[in-house]
């Protein structure tokens, strides 16, 4: 992997000056939370300059920001589903699930409605208000569609907000999801575009980008975000958040992943992110994107109480739970209920 990849940036102050980006009115934590919509556009220099702002001023206007537009002391809980496990033909990096590494995962079949209609009940009694089922596919097969659409019916059927990520969709593939009763589609787009063919030989940028306009097209909710801590720069990571915060509308959801150092994987000698700097991520993703849930994601297990406070803090109001994320670890849900009660949060 190339770690020195430079990206240029103009440094000079864009239309609008930072401050007047920053100002907000506040809202009544009961009203509804809206569908992002694409109010402002930000330059890469811009988003920049956030992440190089002092952390506290940078933490102060987080705060601001996700006062606005949500509940300073809610998190919202979804559950996350490895329905099909293993041997996915891409070569991403930081996957354990690929068929490229000798990570210890071994291949499995597609879980049957039995199996993830007992795990959503389990995440239901929980308090998860969503459920994400994830394939280890490069692209969802039309022979699977209908497979994949009794799940998310039988889930639906429970009164869950339903969610998938099972790679690339089709258009047709992705309406015919939609009528099943899917709510989210999750599509990272994981880094910078300067950088992602060092992470990924097998799919393209544009893929990904393509997958997104077919889920919006379809009317479902976007859910997508990147990973960090891949050896890419602060400005490289400015780039990722750019990317997402102009998507036009930004995403409903984004969440953002520390990665996690799984042997056998080409990046697990990577260098680990100081912790800090993942928070600045968290902060610079909500104010670029004020209405989207942020989530915490992979990654969480190694971070500590402190840092997960400090993402909160920062912005960050939603988590997945569950003792696994897929296939790597994830704290365990009394340890997250012990923390939601020392930071006086409610989960919803």
């Amino acid at each position: 992997m190339n770690t020195t990849t430079a990206v240029s940036l103009d440094t000079s102050v864009s239309s609008k000056p930072l401050e007047v980006r920053m100002s907000f009115q506040p809202k009544a934590a009961s009203e509804p939370f809206a569908s992002p919509s694409n109010e402002e556009t930000w330059t890469l220099a811009e988003i920049v300059a956030l992440f190089n702002l002092p952390f506290n001023d940078l933490m102060f206007k987080a705060q601001g920001v996700h006062r606005a537009h949500f509940s300073a002391n809610e998190v919202q809980l979804s559950s996350l589903l490895s329905i099909k496990t293993g041997g996915c033909p891409e070569d991403c990096g930081y996957c354990p699930q690929s068929a490229h590494y000798d990570t210890g995962v071994e291949a499995s079949k597609l879980l049957d409605v039995e199996a993830v209609k007992a795990a959503a009940l389990e995440a239901k009694k929980n308090g998860a208000s969503r459920f994400c089922m994830g394939a280890a596919w490069r692209e969802l097969n039309d022979r699977d569609v209908e497979k994949v659409a009794s799940l998310i019916s039988a889930v639906k059927a429970m009164e869950l907000e339903t969610c998938c990520t099972l790679g690339m969709l089709s258009s047709d593939q992705a309406k015919a999801l939609k009528v099943a009763g899917l709510d989210y589609y999750n599509h990272n787009l994981d880094t910078a575009p300067e950088i992602y063919g060092d992470i990924i030989s097998t799919r393209v940028y544009e893929d990904r980008l393509r997958t997104l306009a077919s889920v919006r097209s379809a009317g479902m909710h976007v859910c997508s975000g990147g990973i960090v801590g891949m050896g890419e720069t602060r400005e490289q990571r400015a780039g990722l958040v750019h990317q997402l915060a102009n998507l036009g509308p930004y995403p409903d959801s984004v969440p953002i992943n520390h990665l996690v150092h799984v042997q056998g994987t080409p990046l697990a000698e990577t260098k680990p992110l100081d912790p800090l700097e993942f928070v600045r991520t968290i902060a610079v993703a909500r104010i670029t994107m004020p209405k989207a849930h942020v989530r915490l994601s992979a990654g969480r297990q190694e971070m500590g109480e402190a840092i997960q406070a400090m993402c909160f803090l920062a912005g960050a109001n939603s988590i997945f739970y569950g003792d696994k994320l897929l296939t790597t670890g994830n704290p365990e849900w009394a340890g997250d209920q012990a923390l939601f009660a020392k930071l006086g949060i409610q989960t919803v």
